[in-house]
């Protein structure tokens, strides 16, 4: 057993001896036991609360060769908390293409490699996509160790519809830029996400609120930190509360357009055109998406338009 894996099991047979603790005990010392095989793992490290690491990111971490952090420094508080003492390697926008050909070599050699990012899921909104493509195309295992995610946490807690949703990332900082963008977004259906630095917040909400129609959203900051906060409201009053001083990480989450009201003799005349070049199943499913009405409404009404037939 090495070092790391020796530290983090005297780290963790500290806790009382509570039943869920000494399960954990068990699970981690049953991960440690056992060798980490070669390839590169993409590790979801927490997004503020140190306890949201779950106990197989810890054991890659252990038994990485190498760890590449986002910033070192910033990843360190995480790998000292858990006494984990692996090598880390800066990984960021400036020397992703100098470090790649390093990883990929170390990687053909048998190394274990572990990706993580400031906080969350690798890759979201951070390098890293290059050095998996590299990887995948070398033969080499890449393997997701999923966990935190601040985009998840907040479309979760949103309240707003996640069975279709479009990860946006950082919209851009001129406003110009970030009108064009979000007008681009505006006709996707679903749920939109975003991540926006705090002191872009207010303009980034009034563009939305401009741009994106009333709907409804959600500001979300601090996840999982002790100050988690989730304000909601439709996009108008969200940006008329947003203030230029806000701190923390932001998660905004914009739901999907409504559904404009229309009426059954609105549809029953757009329907009387669709089914002169097409059957009713397929009249009333483009007439849904075309109108943002149940399926089953139209479906109806041309059931009704045939006398019940």
């Amino acid at each position: 057993m090495s070092d790391d894996q020796r530290s983090l099991q005297s780290e963790l047979e500290a806790v009382p001896g509570s039943r869920p603790a000494a399960r954990a005990q068990d699970a981690i010392a049953r991960l440690l036991s056992e060798p980490l095989a070669p390839g590169l793992y993409l590790v979801a490290t927490p997004i503020g609360n140190l306890g949201d690491i779950t106990l197989r990111a810890l054991g890659v971490l252990a038994r990485a060769d190498v760890i590449y952090c986002e910033d070192t420094r910033h990843s360190a508080k995480l790998l000292q908390h858990y006494s984990i003492t692996a090598r880390t390697r800066p990984f960021h926008d400036h020397n992703e293409d100098r470090e790649i050909d390093r990883a990929i070599a170390d990687l053909e050699s048998g190394k274990r490699i572990a990706v993580i990012s400031d906080a969350g899921t690798p890759l979201l909104s951070d390098p890293g996509f290059k050095l998996v493509r590299a990887a995948a195309a070398a033969g080499v295992a890449v393997v997701p160790v999923p966990g935190p995610s601040a985009l998840l946490a907040a479309l979760t807690a949103s309240g707003l519809p996640t069975d279709a949703f479009f990860f946006a990332g950082f919209l851009p900082a001129k406003q110009a830029a970030r009108r064009t963008r979000l007008s681009e977004l505006s006709p996707i259906p679903g749920s939109l996400v975003f991540y926006e630095a705090p002191h872009r917040v207010a303009e980034t909400l009034a563009d939305m609120a401009g741009l994106l129609g009333d709907r409804q959203a959600v500001v979300a900051r601090e996840l999982t930190k002790m100050h988690e906060e989730i304000g909601r409201g439709s996009l108008a009053e969200l940006a008329d509360a947003a203030t230029e001083d806000l701190k923390g990480e932001v998660v905004i989450v914009v739901g999907p357009q409504q559904a404009q009201a229309v009426s059954d003799e609105t549809l029953g005349a757009r329907l009387a055109d669709a089914l002169a070049v097409m059957s009713l199943k397929d009249a009333a499913r483009a007439l849904a998406d075309e109108f943002g009405v149940p399926k089953a409404r139209v479906y109806g009404l041309g059931i009704k338009a045939k006398g019940g037939r």
